[in-house]
């Protein structure tokens, strides 16, 4: 019953915070409002969803989000660093495969937008198979080094949260 009436839960929880942070007002017509955005969107948007992803551990993606948010900030001292002081014969710019063991489109929809927003990286390419995940580095002294952190860091979580 429930079900019918709030097809996507976590989308309307998300609409309502979204909501909230652009009126950037907490009132209860903000909050019913927000409320009305987050039944009403999912409701109507819920045809379009049919094969839509089950989360296995959606716990885990507290842990992800908070593992990505480190990546970023420690990612930007670096470039920051690499760009301020090594000289260009120094750096080593590469293109890295990164083979997939994730499946879900969802999940490596969520790799490649990870790596891209993770400063020094850039998503490229993706195989036409889905096997493999095309990523430039701005400065990697060793490529597989980069390959083996991206696989641990975020591929092995999301396998645990989509698959």
């Amino acid at each position: 019953m429930i079900a019918r009436f709030l097809p996507h839960p976590l989308l309307t929880l998300l609409l309502v915070a979204v909501w909230q942070m652009l009126v950037n007002y907490v009132s209860l017509g903000t909050i019913v409002f927000g409320l009305i955005l987050g039944i009403v969107i999912p409701l109507i948007t819920a045809p379009y969803w049919p094969d839509r992803p089950r989360l296995k551990n959606p716990m885990m993606i507290i842990e992800f989000i908070l593992v990505v948010l480190w990546d970023i900030v420690v990612a930007n001292v670096v470039v920051a660093k690499t760009i301020l002081f090594t000289s260009n014969t120094n750096m080593r710019p590469t293109w890295v495969t990164i083979p997939l063991d994730l499946h879900s489109p969802e999940a490596i929809t969520v790799l490649a937008g990870t790596i891209t927003m993770t400063p020094g990286t850039v998503s490229s390419d993706i195989a036409a198979d889905g096997r493999s995940l095309l990523v430039h580095c701005l400065n990697a002294a060793d490529p597989d080094a980069v390959r083996d952190e991206i696989k641990q860091r975020y591929e092995r979580r999301l396998k645990e949260i989509f698959e």
